[in-house]
C-alpha cells in the first residue's frame, strides 16, 4: 500500500475504534452496537479495492481485538473484518465514484450481517456462546438497522478522503507538461520543419524576382 494510503487508513481507523469504544458502545441500545469500525472499513474498501479492503480490516480488527475492554479472543474480529474488507473491495466501483446509494447501502447491510454472522460462527468455534444467549435474529436485525442508520454519515466522507489522498496532482501536472510540449512541438515544428519553411520563402521571393526581371525585360523589348 502508498504511504498516503496508510497515514490516512490508521488515523481513520484509530479514531473509529476511539469513538467506538468511548461513544457507541456506552449507549446501550437495544441488540447490538453500531459499528463505526465496520464502516470505516468498507468506505475504505470501496476505494482501495480487495486487496486493500482485506489488509485495512485485518489491521482494524487486530487492533480492536487488542484494545480494551475487549474480551475475546485476539485474531477473532480480525479474521471477521478481514474476510469482509476483502468481499466488499470485490464491488470496488471501476471508476472509483458511486453513481447511487443503493450500491453502498446494499453493501453496508450485507457487511452488517455479515460480520455478524461470521463473528458468532467464529465465537461457537471457540466456545463463545454468547450471542444464543443474547439472540442472534435480535443481533442480526439490530446490527443492520444500526449501520444503515450511521452509514450515510460515515461511507461517503471516507470514501472521498481515500480517493483525495490517491489524487496525485504530480501526475496530473507531468501529463499536462506533456500535453502542453507536445502541442508546442505540433505547432512550432522542429527546426528541420522551419528550416524547410524558410526554403520555400527563399523559393517563392526568387520565383517573384524573376517574375518581376521577365515583365521589365518585356517592357524594354516593346519600347
Amino acid at each position: 500500500m502508498r504511504v498516503n494510503r496508510i497515514l490516512l487508513s490508521s488515523s481513520l481507523i484509530v479514531v473509529a475504534l476511539v469513538v467506538q469504544v468511548t461513544v457507541l458502545a456506552r449507549l446501550h441500545l437495544p441488540g447490538a452496537v453500531p459499528d463505526l469500525l465496520l464502516l470505516t472499513v468498507l468506505g475504505l474498501a470501496l476505494v482501495y479495492g480487495h486487496v486493500g479492503g482485506a489488509l485495512v480490516g485485518f489491521f482494524a480488527g487486530l487492533l480492536a481485538d487488542l484494545a480494551p475492554p475487549a474480551d475475546h479472543a485476539a485474531g477473532r474480529y480480525a479474521l471477521v473484518l478481514c474476510v469482509i474488507g476483502y468481499l466488499a473491495g470485490l464491488v470496488k466501483p471501476e471508476t472509483g465514484q458511486v453513481k447511487s446509494a443503493s450500491g453502498p447501502m446494499a453493501v453496508v447491510v450485507a457487511a452488517a450481517l455479515g460480520s455478524t454472522l461470521l463473528y458468532a460462527g467464529v465465537g461457537a468455534l471457540v466456545g463463545d456462546t454468547a450471542a444464543r444467549h443474547v439472540g442472534l435474529g435480535s443481533l442480526l436485525f439490530t446490527a443492520a438497522l444500526y449501520d444503515l442508520l450511521l452509514a450515510p454519515f460515515v461511507v461517503p466522507g471516507v470514501m472521498a478522503l481515500a480517493r483525495r489522498a490517491d489524487y496525485d496532482p504530480l501526475a496530473d501536472t507531468s501529463s499536462t507538461k506533456a500535453g502542453d510540449i507536445s502541442s508546442g512541438w505540433l505547432a512550432g515544428g522542429t527546426g528541420l520543419r522551419i528550416g524547410g519553411q524558410r526554403g520555400n520563402g527563399l523559393r517563392a521571393r526568387a520565383a517573384r524576382a524573376r517574375v518581376a526581371r521577365a515583365g521589365r525585360i518585356k517592357g524594354v523589348k516593346r519600347l
